[in-house]
């Protein structure tokens, strides 16, 4: 434990467990303020669709890293690490404990431990992946990553083509696995960090990814992609959410078809940030009913 007297609180965990409530009541209760380390939750043209906090709820806790960028703009794990430390410095000279909340467990590993800076590959090689990429599609790479790194494919939304894209830079230009040579060497960080994951016993989970998706379909989700057509070839936008609606807007499937498929790749979503959570050192495990003791938890590592 670092005696710096500044302590980083991480609140993880899978979608729609209650990350958002639970950070703000802890940081009204702390009067302090909350970073989102949820990557689709940065950019400003996507709401209903990321689940953001409403205004009401940003209004009650200050919050940084909601929708900062454009869609448009380009951003990495990278630049949120420096982004984030940043803001840290300032955030900790006028409070001891500041919150990070959100699901992506490598933005929140970043914060808390650093990225490791990989070699750029040959060029011939990233030519190469693109172009099965454009050839043969997601289903190729996402094959590839399975046989050369089935611990990282486990983990990685393997929906998201420049994920896999560098994992398998990195695999075939080096010979090793890319879950290997991830956080090998720690960055020390002048202030302490206190990991709590949330969870809930799955059908209670699987039951608000349910509800949650049929209430983002209410708030008007279809209007919110549809505004992103002309879009949609943007990174951002290939996400749980957006492509089973753009798949809808193109008459591939029906509307209730998309919503199932929604619902279906969100469950999946889940089941892969258990499992980044569960492999990570240093997490304190509570549902998020359990304010209290969290609260107690809390407090106590900040003696």
């Amino acid at each position: 434990m670092i005696n710096s007297g500044k302590y980083l609180v991480v609140v993880a965990g899978p979608t729609a467990v209650g990350k958002t409530d639970v950070a703000i009541t802890l940081a009204r209760n702390f009067d302090t303020e909350i970073l989102s380390a949820d990557s689709r939750q940065f950019y400003n043209e996507m709401s209903i669709g990321t689940a953001k906090p409403d205004a009401q709820q940003l209004s009650a806790v200050k919050h940084h890293f909601i929708g900062q960028l454009s869609i448009h703009d380009y951003y990495n794990v990278s630049r949120f690490e420096s982004d984030a430390l940043a803001l840290l410095d300032k955030l900790f000279e006028t409070h001891n404990l500041v919150f990070v909340a959100g699901g992506s467990g490598l933005y929140i590993d970043a914060l808390c431990t650093g990225i490791d800076d990989f070699p750029d590959p040959a060029p011939e090689l990233r030519a190469f992946l693109k172009g099965i990429y454009q050839d043969e599609g997601l289903a190729k790479l996402q094959k590839m990553l399975l046989e050369n790194d089935p611990e990282y494919y486990s983990t990685v939304d393997i929906n998201n083509p420049n994920r896999l894209l560098r994992a398998l830079e990195v695999c075939l230009s080096t010979g090793k696995k890319f879950s290997e040579q991830r956080l090998n060497n720690q960055k020390n960080r002048d202030f302490n960090i206190i990991k709590i994951a949330l969870n809930l016993p799955r059908p209670q989970l699987f039951d608000r990814i349910e509800r949650r998706v049929d209430q983002m379909i209410e708030n008007g989700l279809v209007d919110e992609v549809k505004s992103l057509l002309p879009y949609r070839h943007l990174n951002a936008l290939n996400t749980v959410g957006y492509k089973e609606i753009f798949q809808y807007l193109d008459s591939e499937i029906t509307l209730d078809q998309a919503v199932t498929n929604i619902k279906t790749n969100t469950r999946r979503y889940a089941k892969r940030q258990l499992t980044w959570f569960n492999r990570t050192d240093g997490y304190a495990w509570f549902e998020p009913t359990q304010l209290s003791a969290i609260n107690d938890f809390i407090s106590a590592a900040c003696r």
